[in-house]
Order: structure tokens, then C-alpha cells, then sequence
């Protein structure tokens, strides 16, 4: 197997997205309201090059958030608390195609949740079989759907996802999780916190375990300390999935990579390296 890293353009957001203060409500808008922006994140997706076939985790952004009325004009996150950059060629299938892959030949896309920045390169998978949970697309699909932060109306047309609903099966100290692959080296976890229907992806490679989080923490320290973000609707069940993914990272040998860490390329790059994967 092959794990590439792919940045599909940056977002900068707000210092307390990354650690939250409030409860309820309150929460999102200390986020909105903070002067203080990080600089700007990587937006990563994930490919896998695996002999049951190519393993897309997560799409990345879409240049067309830089288009007038992409967003919500009334929405105040996009507004106030997210700067996003994305050019054409840095989308997703231009990407692929760089590393000598292409988003034709992918056989599974496995979405985290569905936020534009992880589902906004949709449009490069029309052949693929996307998985994501049930409860994340009926939150981004239903009623107040917007409000939560998602955009269903920008997905392609033919988008019908597979819905998956994850068994209460262990991995490791994680509650509900199934393979994906018949090797059973790429498994597909619950982690419910930044959004309720929130999903991982583990890549197990033998020698050490590539966890892509997608959004659990913003950094792999935010993750190790426990910090819930600053757009949870639920900050119990957000340390609670911070809690048990950093008791899976100290079981074995692992990489912990989420998807806004400016560390995680160069984190995978150096445990492969040093697993001889």
C-alpha cells in the first residue's frame, strides 16, 4: 500500500474554532466573535493505494467557494469565521492526476462528514462508490441542514451515497467500527463529536497504524490534550472520542493525521518511513 497526502488549497478560521470556550450556543459564537485568526490550514485528502483498489479519503474543497453566493449570504460563519483559498488545479482530480493516479479509478471515496471542505471535490467522483454514516447525511441532508454548516444544494446531482451504519463492533478502545476492505486493513471507525455522524478512517500497514481523523482535533496536541473545537454541538461527546483516539494511539504504534494539521504530511512521511511501509 500507498498513502499519499493531498492539499487541495488552505483555510484560515478562527484560533477558537480550534479550542472552544461555551457551552451550547455560546460556543459557536465566541468562535464567530474571536478577533484572532490562524494562519492559513492545509485542506487535506487522503489516497490510498491499496490492491483492492484506490481509497479516497475525503475530497477536499472546490474552487467555486471563491464565487459570489457559493456560501449562505446569511449564514454568519461563512461570512465572519472562514477564509477559504482554493484555486482550479488544486482541487482534487488535478491532484490525483499529478501523483500518476485518477479520480476515474477510484473505487471507494470514504467521506469523514460532509462539510464543504471535505466533500466540496465531490464533483471528481461520479463513478465511485462514496461512503459516509447514515446519520451524517441525513444531518447534512434534512431539515436545517444549512444552519448546521452543510451545503446540500451544492453537491453534484447524481450524489447518492452509500450510507453506512457502523456496527457496534470495537476497534480497539473506538465503540463502532466495520472494514471496508476484505483484508480488513482499512477500517472504518466512529468518532461523533465535531458533527454527530462523524467518521475515521484506519489504515492498518502491518508495522504501524495511519489513522486519517478528518476533524476529531485540529492538531494532533489539540488531540492529545483533549481539546474540543469551537463548533461542536456537543462538547462531552467530542472529549469523550478525543479521549478514546488518543488511548488507540497509545495501544500501537500509530500516526495520528487530521485533516488541518500543517505537521500531518510530514508526520506520515516520516512513520512510513520509519515502519519501512
Amino acid at each position: 500500500m500507498r498513502i499519499h497526502a493531498i492539499q487541495t488549497g488552505t483555510v484560515a478560521i478562527k484560533e477558537r474554532q480550534r479550542r472552544g470556550s461555551g457551552r451550547g450556543p455560546l460556543r459557536l459564537i465566541n468562535t464567530i466573535r474571536d478577533p484572532n485568526w490562524t494562519e492559513p490550514l492545509p485542506i487535506l485528502a487522503w489516497a490510498i493505494e491499496h490492491p483492492e483498489g484506490l481509497i479516497v479519503v475525503d475530497t477536499g474543497e472546490t474552487s467555486r467557494t471563491s464565487e459570489p453566493g457559493y456560501f449562505p449570504r446569511w449564514h454568519p460563519y461563512p461570512r465572519l469565521a472562514v477564509r477559504m483559498s482554493v484555486t482550479p488545479d488544486q482541487e482534487i482530480g488535478p491532484a490525483l492526476d499529478r501523483l500518476g493516479l485518477s479520480s476515474a479509478d477510484a473505487r471507494w471515496v470514504v467521506l469523514t462528514h460532509l462539510h464543504t471542505d471535505h466533500a466540496g471535490g465531490l464533483s471528481h467522483f461520479p463513478n465511485s462508490e462514496i461512503l459516509v454514516t447514515r446519520k451524517e447525511y441525513a444531518d447534512a441532508s434534512g431539515r436545517g441542514a444549512k444552519v448546521r454548516g452543510y451545503l446540500p444544494h451544492r453537491w453534484p446531482e447524481w450524489f447518492k451515497p452509500t450510507t453506512v451504519e457502523l456496527p457496534a463492533k470495537p476497534f480497539g478502545p473506538m465503540e463502532r467500527s466495520m472494514p471496508l476492505t476484505e483484508a480488513g486493513d482499512v477500517v472504518l471507525f466512529a468518532t461523533p463529536g465535531h458533527t454527530q455522524g462523524h467518521m475515521s478512517v484506519a489504515v492498518d500497514t502491518g508495522e504501524l497504524l495511519v489513522i486519517l481523523a478528518g476533524d476529531p482535533s485540529y492538531t494532533e496536541r489539540l488531540m492529545l490534550e483533549g481539546a474540543a473545537d469551537g463548533v461542536t454541538t456537543d462538547v462531552a461527546t467530542d472529549e469523550k472520542t478525543l479521549a478514546q483516539l488518543r488511548a488507540l494511539t497509545q495501544q500501537r504504534r500509530s500516526v495520528y493525521l487530521p485533516t488541518h494539521d500543517p505537521e500531518s504530511p510530514a508526520r506520515l512521511a516520516a512513520a512510513l518511513n520509519g515502519s519501512g511501509a
